[in-house]
């Protein structure tokens, strides 16, 4: 019986050992288990007030770097473009000041050149109708003297041949009157006695 106790009292200290090992690596599991549970329930790390220092100096860096990337690169050839573009918004400005000048006295020439020649056109057709009025004038003239002349001749022309026809009349008259009274009384009448007898008519 003394031996059946001993043997029994040993295996439950070795029950008892085996479960206190057992508590010590759950408890340590269980430590380490709060530990990371803490570790992570914590701060996001930028936020962390131990992380500031290397966070500005960063800040500092990189602001650092775009200052000269921008003012070395980026902002000169910016820069360089808008002053290109006012150049040339200039230039252009300028050339359109010019081109209108150039046009407002081309069209003030035009203008000019325009009313030059119209005064010209007006005092070649005076010119022309004078000259045509002079022509006219000069070919009336000369066909009214011409006329004249041609009415001065054909009124001589008609006078003479009326004053040979009327001498034939009195002569043609004087032989049918002495025709007629030989055929009437049968006496011949010279040509004498009846331009006597006409005369005393």
């Amino acid at each position: 019986m003394a031996i059946i106790s001993s043997a029994l009292a040993a295996q439950e200290a070795t029950q008892e050992n085996t479960a206190a090992e057992s508590g010590a690596e759950h408890a340590g599991a269980a430590g380490s288990l709060a530990h990371g549970g803490a570790h992570e329930g914590g701060a996001f790390p930028p936020f962390d007030t131990s992380n500031f220092a290397p966070q500005l100096v960063w800040l500092v860096l990189v602001f650092g770097v775009l200052y000269v990337l921008m003012s070395r690169l980026a902002l000169p050839r910016v820069a360089a473009i808008l002053v290109t573009r006012e150049n040339t918004i200039s230039a252009n400005l300028d050339a359109a000041r010019d081109l209108q000048v150039k046009a407002q006295a081309a069209d003030a020439e035009n203008n000019a050149t325009l009313r030059a020649k119209k005064d010209e056109a007006q005092a070649i057709g005076r010119e022309g109708q004078q000259r045509i009025a002079a022509e006219v004038g000069a070919l009336r003239t000369s066909a009214e003297k011409k006329f004249s002349e041609e009415l001065a001749a054909a009124e001589a022309r008609i006078a003479a041949e009326k004053a040979e026809a009327l001498t034939h009349v009195e002569s043609l008259a004087k032989e049918a009157a002495a025709s007629i009274i030989a055929k009437l009384t049968g006496a011949q009448v010279d040509a004498k006695t009846l331009a006597a007898a006409h005369r005393n008519i």
